[in-house]
């Protein structure tokens, strides 16, 4: 059966270039998503007010793009919160790290807070869960299809990505229990980390009744275009949607 996600991109602080083409990709998968196990839409909306309880119940999972800053008043937090506690599940990417600063429970429910990063650089990322469903989910803009990466070979555990390489306010293993690690950046790859030989920078988690992935990785257009990096959002989807 087909399910229905919500693509939310609204900005209130800094604004990522790469947002349309994030928003492009997402439709995309939802478009090649027919010939899947999986099919699922996409709705794309910056309007906070899609934020109630009689609009959030159409969906099955709720795509965080890029967002930042406060982007939702008390009462569309609450709807936020009330989507999660009926088992609703979130993927939240990159700079959604950075939005609503102000809620406790969003920093819990993201499992990570923004503090700073330095100039984009490439790093070195290491696999840390491969065979999570998140991690071996091959559903790409280009192939349309959701498997195992058992049909495809070993999965690859490192590489080379360039990316602003997030620094968070308290270590993610700190901010919520229970985090499953899927990515770590290696520290001595690059400069300007600070967490030392431990520095996640994706993970997932199950939250508050609903399921939640999130990236630090996307700042740049080229990673919405990169079937690696795409079938980690694709899987995301289908993880939190509880399919997978």
């Amino acid at each position: 059966m087909t399910f229905r996600t919500l693509i939310f991109s609204r900005t209130t602080a800094y604004r990522h270039d790469s947002i349309p083409a994030g928003i492009r990709a997402l439709h995309r998968l939802a478009s090649n998503s027919t010939s899947g196990l999986h099919p699922f839409t996409a709705d794309e909306s910056e309007d906070p007010s899609i934020f109630n309880p009689a609009s959030l119940a159409k969906y099955r999972v709720i795509v965080l793009l890029q967002c930042s800053g406060e982007i939702l008043d008390e009462t569309q937090l609450d709807a936020l919160k009330g989507f999660v506690r009926s088992g609703g599940g979130v993927v939240a990417v990159h700079c959604a790290s950075f939005a609503m600063q102000s809620s406790e429970w969003y920093g819990r429910l993201i499992g990570g807070v923004f503090d700073n990063h330095p100039k984009p650089q490439p790093g070195r990322i290491r696999t840390l869960d491969p065979k999570h469903p998140i991690m071996t989910c091959q559903c790409s803009p280009g192939s349309g299809k959701d498997h195992a990466a058992e049909d495809l070979g070993e999965a690859q555990l490192e590489r080379t990505w360039l990316d602003e390489w997030y620094n968070f306010k308290t270590h993610p293993r700190e901010t919520s229990d229970g985090l499953n690690m899927l990515l770590a950046v290696d520290e001595k790859s690059y400069e300007g980390g600070v967490h030392g030989d431990d520095h996640p920078i994706s993970w997932c988690q199950t939250f508050d009744g609903g399921r939640c992935f999130y990236t630090s990785l996307g700042h740049f257009d080229e990673a919405y275009e990169d079937d690696w990096f795409m079938g980690q959002l694709c899987g995301g989807i289908l993880w939190a949607a509880g399919l997978v």
